[in-house]
């Protein structure tokens, strides 16, 4: 019994480690980038063939045929649309296929803890908690990347407004909507500064603006920059002051940003409700009440 405790612990253990580990792969790939441009030259890199075989043999390969296989499970599920979901979520260095392995490998731990846990109790509970558990290893790294998507969306709907307030008065100020979108990037930093900067390196390569710029908005993936851009394609088809759109939307982007704060302020007391009829008012019933039933016991015992 206590062997098999200290497997199950081990493999949660590890479950929760490689959810973090693939929660954490994007920043921590852009903090190695950025060293090893700040070491170039500095630095000699010691080359490792070993590992590199054991990589290409090993985990390759082996990350392939788990992606390869929940494909096959699930129909539904295609690398595209994972892929989408990785970059909504800002992890475009994480391979499709690495998310679905590491989906298929914590269905495994999570099946494998499962019966660790109720091997020394029955059968039933045993493939109840395995089929509990690795359901929950399945679902527990796309929990992360969607919760990790809508927080990132959030961030650029909340930076619109400004950033939009900023590329107007750049272009009203004579810059070019390129050259706005670059000093944008200089004067403020967030996710959406990044897909910015990624549309505008686009541009730079030869992509035409109505393209970078539908692509960005399928990258994000929300209504007011879906907005934004449409309003700005439709100007340079209809050769309209860019200067004028872009504070047209930057209030209206501002508007809706008000009225979206608005609505959750008057949510908030619905959802206290809940939580103070659970744990405040027995607690108080306890303190204004328990007196006086006291008082009442001691009198008719």
């Amino acid at each position: 019994m206590p062997m098999l405790l200290f497997l199950a612990v081990l493999c949660l253990a590890g479950s929760i480690l490689a959810g973090a580990n693939l929660a954490t792969l994007p920043a921590r790939a852009r903090r190695d980038r950025i060293r090893a441009a700040s070491n170039y030259g500095s630095v000699r890199v010691a080359s490792t063939p070993e590992r590199q075989r054991f990589r290409d043999r090993v985990l390759g390969p082996s990350v392939g045929w788990l992606a390869h296989w929940m494909l096959r499970l699930n129909p539904r599920q295609s690398a595209a649309a994972v892929s989408k979901l990785l970059v909504s979520a800002g992890m475009r260095d994480t391979s499709p296929y690495t998310f679905l392995a590491a989906k298929a490998a914590g269905a495994v731990v999570g099946a494998v803890v499962g019966l660790a846990l109720g091997a020394s109790m029955s059968a039933a509970l045993a493939l109840l908690f395995a089929g509990a558990l690795g359901t929950a290893g399945y679902v527990f790294p796309a929990i992360i990347v969607g919760g990790r998507a809508k927080r990132r969306q959030e961030e650029i709907t909340a930076q619109l407004p400004d950033a939009l307030d900023l590329l107007a008065v750049s272009v009203e100020a004579g810059l070019g909507f390129d050259a706005a979108v670059a000093k944008l990037a200089q004067h403020m930093d967030g996710p959406l500064t990044e897909e910015f900067e990624l549309a505008l390196g686009e541009m730079r390569i030869g992509e035409s603006r109505p393209d970078a710029l539908k692509k960005l908005a399928e990258r994000v993936d929300t209504p007011e920059v879906a907005g934004f851009v449409r309003a700005l394609v439709q100007a340079d088809q209809l050769g309209t002051s860019l200067g004028r759109i872009l504070r047209v939307q930057a209030t209206d982007t501002r508007l809706k940003r008000q009225a979206a704060a608005e609505e959750r302020a008057m949510k908030a007391p619905i959802k206290m409700l809940f939580p103070t009829v659970a744990f405040i008012f027995p607690a108080m019933f306890i303190v204004v009440l328990g007196p006086a039933l006291l008082s009442i016991t001691k009198l008719f015992g």
